[in-house]
């Protein structure tokens, strides 16, 4: 298990639901309830170690590193500018110049009003993919498993393109870092949402499968991303797949889809599996898109615990609610029984 102190910084405010201002329900309070789960399973959490920037290169573009490691920085000494990093342009292409205006990069690399850049933004982020780091070199060292307590989540976040409270895709970060050792990996992405960051990043390769269980884009977030015909591309084609789900799904199709992922997931004969585990989809989270009860979870973890794939947990979403630490508590005591 895997966390780091510094993951408790970057607290953003609010962000525009529908055109409204509604606070940001990813906090670092959300670690607390990460916490007590692990603490009730009588698990110890590491402090992961610096891993540098170079597992986050592999997935992430130069540029946009190095927007999120300056860009504080800038935007403090444009005149009149707000203290958070906020986009208010974007670009029609994202083929074409690349702007070297502060604000026209923030509309470039900022997908979404959900990620302001803050003064520790940068440290935050960074510590949180170096939990998922950690948890892949042990798997690599030889582990069966390791789970990264990763906050921020990360599946959201493209090469080059924050959203969604997402800033460096962990998950990916996490498979780039088993796949460089020449290893088949796969990637189930079991949150509530779509893992489209995580999609694109793969998207042309053949070594990483990429698979997602989530609430139908054609009414939820990420909107664009997510749908059942998206297959992969050049060498990627029919290496992603996309199991999107009615709202409102409970237990048994939930977790139809995600027996449905695993027979992909054989076929391919991985090497090793990252597990994107959002616990959004409950029936107590504040999104609300899908109907998962803690029993749901439970069956969950004993279906990702009976893979004899070397497995890396990657927390993903799962946001503040009476049973978000029940949730987690059930997902890895199920896996770790399995084990």
């Amino acid at each position: 298990m895997f966390q780091s102190p510094a993951q408790r910084g970057h607290a953003g405010d609010t962000f525009l639901v529908s055109g409204q201002p509604r606070p940001i329900p990813e906090q670092p309070e959300r670690l607390d309830h990460f916490d007590r789960a692990v603490a009730a399973l009588g698990l110890s959490v590491e402090t992961p170690p610096d891993a540098g920037d170079r597992p986050l290169a592999r997935v992430h573009t130069p540029e946009y590193l190095d927007f999120l490691r300056t860009i504080w920085d800038v935007w403090q000494t444009l005149p009149g500018a707000g203290g958070d990093v906020r986009p208010n342009v974007h670009p029609p292409r994202r083929d074409g110049a690349y702007p070297l205006a502060p604000v026209g990069r923030a509309g470039f690399h900022l997908g979404d009003q959900a990620c302001p850049v803050l003064r520790d933004t940068w440290p935050t982020v960074r510590a949180s993919a170096h939990a998922a780091v950690a948890a892949a070199r042990a798997v690599t060292g030889g582990a069966g498993e390791a789970y990264a307590m990763c906050r921020p989540p990360g599946h959201h976040a493209g090469p080059d393109l924050a959203g969604g409270f997402c800033y460096l895709n962990n998950s990916a970060i996490a498979a780039a870092e088993l796949a460089a050792g020449g290893r088949r990996v796969a990637v189930l992405d079991v949150d509530l949402h779509h893992g489209n960051g995580t999609q694109d990043i793969f998207y042309h390769r053949a070594d990483v499968l990429t698979v997602s269980v989530h609430a139908d884009p054609a009414a939820f977030y990420p909107f664009f991303w997510g749908h059942a015909a998206e297959r992969g591309r050049d060498a990627g084609l029919g290496f992603n797949l996309n199991l999107p789900l009615p709202l409102g799904t409970g237990d048994d199709g939930y977790l139809a889809a995600v027996e449905t992922a695993l027979a992909r997931i054989d076929a391919f004969a991985p090497d090793a599996l990252v597990v994107a585990l959002g616990l959004d989809a409950s029936e107590d989270d504040p999104f609300g898109g899908l109907r998962v009860t803690p029993d749901g979870f439970a069956r969950l973890g004993a279906l990702l615990g009976a893979v004899r794939w070397p497995t890396v947990l990657v927390q993903e979403g799962g946001y503040i609610s009476p049973t978000l630490s029940e949730n987690l508590r059930r997902v890895l005591g199920a896996f770790l029984a399995e084990r």
